[in-house]
């Protein structure tokens, strides 16, 4: 599907945002090994957390999904069934690589497999682990997809992902609750940490140790009632809009802000951004609250820090986004160590640069990240998403800035994680 933008006079009003992704997919898969009826209210209403559910009913888990919530009825710990097929991970990697350390620790085969992108992702990072824990995974030639998966009794594991990765990690810590004894998860540098509250939250036991994670194995998990906050995420291709459209001003209501997950907020408001934090509140640990946006001349004169190190973790999904943003800004944008952004969704590096490049922009494409000049007039072009919701966020928001009419090619693949985004785009557009 193809969706034509023009450029916007300003943005205004309140932006009501789906359920934070991460935490959807972590919730309803503790819920399915929890004793009881949970209910998980806003959950997520993206395709990737609609794989997750899909793939927990062939396993035994009975998933209502009603209009204002999502129930499950746990099976325990040890109760998922053997499912009669392959399991259909869609194109969420989150799914496939969590629920991977879920199924080896059941006495049972599966086969986990998904789209035709999520097919070309390497799964290599869970399969060393995995196997260090004794679960018997089999994959295509260089670690990719479809998994065949034999599970059974795990050995616990102390283990230092090499690569920072919150997926890694949950799926190491979600293996070790059917292991024979503790598991321990380093991290030289700090991951979102919505797994580790989750499962605090369901009953599990943990330890926190410096840079390591423990949890203890066999954990009788309970059900819960929880609501999920808005996905950050998500907000992130609004608060960008809203600060490079003249004029504008908008709200998002209720928008997670994980310590973990708030550096968007902090990175913007050093960089001077007109971004202001209200009401915020935890609930069952995850820390949440309003966000409004306003568009400022001030903060457009000025520059993004570099994202590096560390910040590329904090960041990972935000650079999208940040990209158009830093094309717009003076003194531009630099990225680098993130050579994970080449085996996401799509190559994002690749695909950031050629579509800047299509809009008139210069971009400096690097191995690792890229360099794009600052204070750049865009102009309508076609964009290319190939398939990446993250693509087509971001150059919506460039089409708002652009001169001319932009087409953005295959736009639907937005609903993977923000069902309806290019309508409430379009609602907050004021003439």
């Amino acid at each position: 599907m193809i969706r034509r933008l023009g450029s916007a006079r300003r943005l205004s009003g309140t932006v009501a945002l789906p359920g934070d992704k991460s935490i959807s997919h972590r919730y309803a898969m503790l819920a399915a090994l929890a004793e009881g009826r949970s209910e998980l209210r806003n959950f997520a209403a993206s395709q990737d957390c609609h794989s997750t559910l899909g793939c927990l009913r062939p396993l035994g888990v009975p998933v209502d999904v009603g209009p204002d919530c999502v129930t499950i009825e746990g099976r325990g710990l040890r109760g998922l069934a053997a499912p009669a097929q392959p399991l259909d991970a869609g194109n969420s990697g989150t799914t496939m690589r969590l629920l991977a350390g879920i199924l080896a620790g059941h006495a049972f085969e599966s086969v986990l497999g998904g789209d035709a992108s999520l097919s070309r992702r390497p799964m290599q990072r869970i399969l060393e682990p995995l196997a260090l824990m004794g679960a018997r995974v089999q994959a295509r030639e260089g670690g990719l997809p479809p998994l065949g998966i034999g599970g059974g009794r795990l050995l616990g594991i102390s283990y230092r992902p090499p690569v920072a990765s919150a997926q890694v990690k949950s799926c190491i810590l979600f293996a070790g609750l059917y292991a024979d004894s503790a598991t321990a998860v380093g991290e030289t540098v700090p991951t979102r940490d919505h797994t580790e509250i989750a499962l605090g939250e369901f009953g599990a036991a943990l330890r926190r140790d410096g840079e390591w994670i423990e949890v203890e194995p066999a954990p009788r998990l309970r059900a819960r009632r929880l609501e999920i906050p808005g996905d950050l995420s998500g907000a992130a291709f609004f608060l960008a809009a809203a600060l490079v459209v003249p004029g504008s001003e908008l709200l998002l209501a209720g928008v997670g802000l994980n310590r973990r997950r708030r550096e968007l907020v902090d990175y913007l408001c050093r960089a001077g951004a007109d971004l202001e934090v209200s009401g915020e509140r935890e609930l069952a640990g995850e820390p949440r609250g309003d966000l409004r946006a306003r568009y400022g001349a001030r903060f457009l004169q000025g520059a993004l820090e570099s994202i590096r190190g560390a910040a590329v973790a904090a960041l990972i999904d935000e650079i999208p986004a940040l990209a158009v943003l830093g094309s717009q800004t003076a003194g531009g944008l630099e990225v680098s160590d993130a050579a994970e952004l080449r085996v996401k969704e799509s190559d994002r590096i690749a695909r950031l640069a050629s579509n800047l490049r299509a809009m008139g922009a210069e971009v400096d494409e690097r191995p690792d990240g890229f360099r794009i000049p600052g204070g750049q007039h865009l102009r309508g072009a076609r964009i290319e998403t190939h398939g990446d919701h993250r693509i087509a966020m971001a150059f919506a928001v460039a089409a708002l800035v652009a001169r001319g009419e932009t087409e953005i090619d295959g736009a639907e693949c937005a609903d993977v994680s923000f069902p309806g985004f290019f309508e409430k785009l379009a609602g907050a557009v004021r003439s």
